[in-house]
Parts: structure tokens; sequence; C-alpha cells
């Protein structure tokens, strides 16, 4: 039995945009003190799992192996996926490429996260109830009433339900209740646990991912095999069904980096320049001021420009969706 990091690297960060691009999402972006968050989570894990497996597409394999070498880790295995199909399904490639009783630790790789006593105390839990038979998800403490983030209703290690990302009055009163916890989109679970509840629940998904798998060369899957694959979030397809769910309620410091927000929270924290009325610049070399602005954040590129207030930070996907519809090569 060995302990798996499978550590998924498909996602394009589009409420990051123009920083990332379908060519270098945010979790290649080498911002975070040099490093990428790719980087950060093998680095993390390394010393707690046996082994690393990444489930990256066509697209960004290449940056992944590139990070790879950087970091010092040259024995790794590797699934290609040629298009995007979810959270179910990509795990469920890792699931099928390892032994049925090896434990999957399932790790977004761009997500910022402090790895100290409490990271790694969750993640023995978790690896511990996994050894039982549980399908694990981890629920960090929030710290605010966030609407970007699905929340899991726990009592003690008992998964009461999961909330979708609410609106503020109801986040607010996740906050004061006490027994709400922010959904950091990590899991653990046996591989072959985890195959026995998604044939249960998503036979379809099951079944496609198994032919896509099965016919895959040198780990590089088929497109048109991929694309009979139901798409559907891990979520949906496994964790809200199945009554062998289990929450390890963490301590750890966290940020799924999943907007503008978040970068600005954290390069303040590293002395990056704010205005006394709250606003930054990134990107630019030359001496910026805001006038008349408050929190307001100026993202330069070399061919794009977003200013945006900062509690509208979630909006941004919106702009990518929309230059994604014109097939603008802003994204690319």
């Amino acid at each position: 039995m060995k302990t798996i990091n499978v550590i998924l690297s498909g996602g394009v960060g589009s409420r990051l945009w123009p920083l990332s691009r379908k060519s270098k999402p945010k979790q290649y972006l080498p911002i975070f003190d040099g490093e990428t968050l790719f980087q950060k989570t093998v680095l993390r894990n390394i010393g707690i799992c046996d082994k690393v497996m990444v489930v990256g597409n066509c697209e960004n394999f290449e940056l992944s192996r590139k990070d790879l070498v950087s970091a010092g880790i040259e024995d790794y295995a590797e699934i290609i996926e040629a298009c995007p199909r979810n959270t179910a399904a990509a795990i469920a490639f890792a699931a099928l490429a390892a032994k049925p009783e090896d434990i999957l630790f399932v790790t977004p790789s761009d997500h910022l996260i402090s790895s100290g006593q409490d990271y790694q105390l969750a993640v023995e839990r978790g690896v511990q109830l996994a050894k039982d038979g549980y399908i694990v998800t981890f629920g960090l403490k929030p710290s605010r009433p966030e609407t970007g983030f699905g929340y899991i209703e726990a009592s003690g290690e008992e998964v009461k339900g999961f909330r979708e990302k609410p609106n503020v009055e109801t986040a607010e009163a996740f906050l004061k209740n006490g027994n709400f916890f922010w959904n950091s989109g990590m899991f653990c679970f046996q591989a072959g646990v985890y195959l026995e509840e998604l044939k249960s629940f998503e036979p379809e998904v099951y079944k496609a991912s198994k032919e896509a798998y099965t016919a895959a060369e040198d780990g590089k899957l088929d497109y048109g095999l991929s694309m009979k694959i139901p798409s559907i979030s891990v979520d949906y397809a496994v964790m809200e069904k199945t009554k062998k769910i289990k929450v390890v309620q963490s301590l750890f410091s966290w940020s799924d980096m999943g907007s503008f927000e978040s970068i600005y929270t954290y390069l303040k924290k590293k002395g990056h320049p704010v205005d006394r009325n709250g606003n930054m610049a990134f990107g630019l070399n030359v001496h910026t001021e805001f006038v008349g602005l408050r929190n307001t954040i100026f993202i330069y590129t070399e061919d794009a420009v977003l200013i945006l207030k900062k509690n509208k930070a979630q909006d941004v996907k919106k702009v990518f969706e929309k230059l994604e519809q014109v097939k603008s090569r802003l994204i690319e």
C-alpha cells in the first residue's frame, strides 16, 4: 500500500486573467516567492506521500514537467488528458493507474497552503480514515464570510451536508454557526473504494473513464473516447452521495488563490506597495497613482490591462468567458 499525491493540474484559472492564460495557467506563474503554486504543491507533499502522480492536460503537461525538473523531482507518474472532463473523471484515471489498496491524497495544484504541523496532522488523519475505508474531504475553519467557496456542514468528522457558494447573508450565518467549513477541494481515499463509489453513483462516468484510460498510449488519453465521458465534478459524482464520507476539520492556513483578491492579500503581506486608499498596481515598472479610487487593483501585461474593484474579483471570470466566446487570442 502506497500513499500517492494525485495532483490535479488541468485548470485554467480564468479569474486571474490576464495573468493566467490557457498556455500558462495560474499554477505555473512563478510569482509566489519565486516558485509556482504547482511546485509548492509537489514539495509540500513529497515528505508525506510515497509517490507523485500528475493528472494534467495536453495543453500544459510540458509546464508540469518543467516545474518538476526545477523542483528536483524525477520519479513521478503522469496522465495527460486529451480534453477537460472535470474532476470525477480526472481522479478516476489516477485511481485506475494505482493499485486498489493505494491511498490517493488528491490535491489541486493551484492552492497556497502553509505546510506546518497543522497540515501534517490533518493529512495523517485523512490517510488513517482512508485506510479504514472512508472517503475523506478536508474542511477549513472559515476566517470570514466568504461567498466564493463551497461549504461543508459538519459535526466532528461526520458530514451533515454540502452547501453551494452562499450569498453574503448566508455566509455570515455559516460563520456565526461554527459548524460550517470551507470545502478545500482536497480528498483522500483508497483507489478501489473511490472507483466502487463512482461505479455505483455514476456508472457512465466510470465506464467511459475506464475505456479511455485502458486505450491510453504512454499516459496520453484518446480525444474521441475522452469526449464520451460525462463532465461532472467529484463533489456531485461521489462526495455528496456516498455514505462513506468523513471530514477532517483542519486548521492549516489555506487559500485557493482563485481571485485577484487572494493575490492582493498575498502580495500585500509580502510587502508589495499599496497606497493609503488600498489601491495596488501589479506588473508595472513605472510609478502609478490612483486618484479618486479605493481598493482598486490595476493588472498590467504586455497585451492586456485589467482594472477592477477588489470586491468584484470573482467577476473576472465573466471577462474571460466573453473573450472565449469570440475566440480571442488574449486568453491563449
